[in-house]
């Protein structure tokens, strides 16, 4: 029997949720240390997880199989294909530089959770607990991305709310813009806000879960997959559509799309930066994953019939979160709105219904991760020197800490996809895939990159240039521990920019399997034609 290979990736990190939160209390220090340490672990394994996959094997490699609940057809199934190994690794890289970023966000001093009154008894350990629900959020991501059975994937799709719910909740940002009281209240209404939207569309979904069992008899990705393509499984077109918005609806709240994107600006806002990060850069993958491994590969019709819609939604929330982050003067509130323009590029090149929008797609998803990771990071690190979310309460920033301001550069011209950085490519790849077969569609989202521009450009202007005020004045440069988290990103951010073929080469053949499932082909280029 050979070694379980993704089973230990996603157990590895859980397992050190355990460890970190039976740290005794007064022990904080120690349990950042085996946090990190259970982080890089995973890290590790994740690698190993790459190198071992070959893309030019089969669709799902390092598969397991066990049975489960044998009696409704549930089986423990683990499989990857390509996108899947490039979104463990960008979870695996990104969760200990989340873990450094706030090694102090839960120290009781910092957070206010003596008031919570148990923290003197010893019942109350905010430092374990915050770090612990980390890692136990990177577990369940880790193993939604490798689950090939439906059930198993709905059941960790669902299940990390809850960390996240008391990540959101517990861990709020203190940047001074509230009181304590008034600060606890919004944390709540985040959290809340958050569970609530991802629990109506986990419903709906559960029912297209239960759907999907009695049309198709079991809960088996690969095995429903095949009976649709070879004609043994045949869905009522009805059905099928059904069946295809229950799981859409769930996968657009998660995303998050335009409308039901409402809970990420208050969640990002309320959450401390790292939490932000973990939220937009990780979890919020997994409903655009989800969308490529299920929607398209068990709903090939549903998914060309619903195409037109969720490409003018996608629009929507590449232009609306553009717009809406020009006029923000909360510096996470803008970051989170120009999240919701980029999710909106990512799902307009899985739903182009192309080689080049679907792997732009992918590629973007990665490279969003890294990008927003990096620029929220160094937000974070300026919001905890000057205590204030707000964009008027900053300037100069340049003068006094050169080394923030230049990384905080760099994370901005990532986000507005300027040619060298790792977003570029991404970007470029969904317009031109999109383009091909949408141009109207194309024409318009390019709109987008002109707001992206302008609003991370008077980002960097009104917070870094001019005359440094006096509220700045004070404000120090990046110290180590700063720099070991944002360097290694803005390295990823330039290499990825100026050599993508790794990923390209992992992600293409999933990509031509997922368009086989929907029986598209790639245009032919108007230029070979007329030569005809």
């Amino acid at each position: 029997m050979s070694f379980p290979l993704l089973t230990a990736t996603a157990v590895l990190p859980a397992v050190g949720a355990i460890a970190t939160a039976a740290v005794p209390a007064k022990q904080r220090t120690a349990a950042k240390w085996l946090a990190l340490l259970f982080s890089l672990a995973t890290l590790v394994l994740a690698a190993v997880v790459a190198v071992r996959f070959d893309p030019g094997g089969g669709r799902f490699q390092l598969t397991e199989s066990h049975a489960w609940i044998a009696d409704f057809g549930v089986r423990y199934e683990l499989g990857v294909d390509g996108i899947a190994v490039a979104l463990i690794a960008l979870t695996a890289l990104l969760i200990p530089f989340v873990i450094l970023a706030g090694w102090h966000d839960a120290d009781p001093q910092e957070t206010g959770a003596e008031s919570l009154g148990s923290f003197a008894a010893g019942r109350w350990r905010p430092t374990q607990g915050f770090f612990a629900l980390i890692l136990l959020v990177e577990a369940m991501v880790i193993i939604s991305f490798e689950a090939t059975d439906v059930f198993l994937f709905y059941i960790f799709f669902e299940a990390m709310l809850i960390p996240m719910y008391f990540l959101i909740g517990g861990f709020g940002d203190r940047a001074g813009q509230h009181g304590e009281k008034e600060a606890a209240t919004q944390r709540s209404y985040a959290a809340v806000k958050f569970l609530l939207y991802n629990l109506v569309g986990g419903l709906i979904m559960l029912a297209a879960v239960i759907g999907l069992y009695v049309v198709a008899g079991n809960f088996s990705l690969q095995e429903i997959a095949a009976a649709r393509a070879n004609g043994s499984l045949d869905m009522a077109t009805n059905t099928e559509r059904l069946l295809f918005l229950g799981f859409f609806f769930a996968f657009a709240v998660k995303a998050p799309l335009w409308p039901l994107h409402t809970w990420l600006p208050n969640a990002m806002g309320e959450a401390t930066t790292p939490v932000a990060v973990l939220i937009t850069a990780v979890v919020d993958k997994v409903g655009t994953f989800a969308m490529l491994r299920f929607c398209l590969q068990l709903f090939p019709e549903a998914s060309k019939w619903a195409t037109p819609v969720i490409l003018v939604l996608a629009l929507i929330s590449i232009v609306y979160g553009a717009l809406v982050a020009v006029g923000q003067r909360d510096i996470k509130r803008l970051i989170a709105f120009a999240s919701i323009s980029h999710f909106g590029f990512i799902i307009m090149g899985i739903f182009a219904m192309t080689s080049q929008g679907q792997s732009g797609a992918t590629l973007y998803m990665v490279n969003h991760g890294i990008s927003t990771a990096a620029l929220m990071l160094v937000a974070g690190f300026l919001i905890s020197r000057r205590g204030s979310r707000l964009i008027a309460d900053y300037g100069g920033v340049q003068k006094v800490a050169p080394v923030l301001a230049g990384t905080f550069l760099i994370g901005g011209l990532a986000t507005l996809s300027l040619p060298g950085l790792a977003p570029f490519v991404s970007e470029f790849l969904v317009l031109v895939g999109t383009f091909t077969r949408y141009p109207v569609i194309g024409i318009i989202a390019t709109f987008g990159i002109v707001l992206a521009a302008l609003y991370t450009l008077v980002l960097y202007q009104r917070t870094m240039t001019g005359p440094v005020k006096p509220s700045t004045e004070g404000i120090a440069d990046l110290r180590v521990r700063e720099l070991a988290v944002v360097v290694p990103l803005i390295g990823v951010l330039i290499f990825l920019g100026v050599y993508p073929k790794p990923l390209t080469e992992l992600v293409n053949p999933a990509v031509k399997h997922t368009l086989s499932d929907v029986h598209k082909k790639d245009p032919k280029p108007e230029v070979e034609a007329a030569h005809k």
